[in-house]
C-alpha cells in the first residue's frame, strides 16, 4: 500500500481526469433533466480535453523548434526529443470548437422542447410521447 501511494500523487492529473469524466458520466446517465444530461456531456468533453493537453505537455520541453534559413544560418542538427509536440494541442482547439457547437445546437434544441412540452425533465416529456 505505501508503495501505490507516490504513483497515485505522481500521476495526480489523471485521476482528476478520471473524477471528471465519472461526473460528467454520471449526470448524463442518471439525471432526468435535459439540461442536467447537457452539462454532464460538456463536463465528459472537457475532461477528454484536459487528458489530451496534459499528454502534449513535456517537462523541461522548449516550444516549437524554429528552423532559420539564409546564408549566415548553421547547420544545426535539431533533436526533437528536446520539444514539445504541437498536433495534441492544435486537435484540441478544434475539439474545444466543435464541443462548444455541439453544447449550443443542443441547448436550442433544449429549448425548442421546453417550449413544446413545458418540461424538461425526461420521464414527463416521454409520458406525454406515449399519451399522444
Amino acid at each position: 500500500m505505501s508503495d501505490l501511494i507516490p504513483i497515485i500523487v505522481a500521476k495526480y492529473n489523471y485521476w482528476l481526469y478520471i473524477v471528471l469524466m465519472m461526473i460528467g458520466l454520471y449526470a448524463m446517465i442518471a439525471k432526468n433533466n435535459l439540461i442536467k444530461k447537457l452539462v454532464g456531456m460538456n463536463i465528459f468533453q472537457t475532461s477528454i480535453i484536459l487528458f489530451y493537453v496534459s499528454m502534449g505537455c513535456k517537462r523541461g520541453g522548449a516550444g516549437i523548434p524554429i528552423i532559420q534559413h539564409g546564408p549566415d544560418a548553421g547547420h544545426h542538427v535539431i533533436d526533437l526529443a528536446n520539444y514539445v509536440n504541437p498536433l495534441p494541442h492544435v486537435l484540441m482547439l478544434t475539439a474545444i470548437v466543435v464541443s462548444v457547437s455541439t453544447f449550443g445546437v443542443a441547448v436550442a434544441l433544449a429549448i425548442r422542447i421546453y417550449q413544446r412540452y413545458k418540461t424538461l425533465e425526461e420521464d414527463e416529456i416521454l409520458a406525454r410521447l406515449r399519451s399522444k
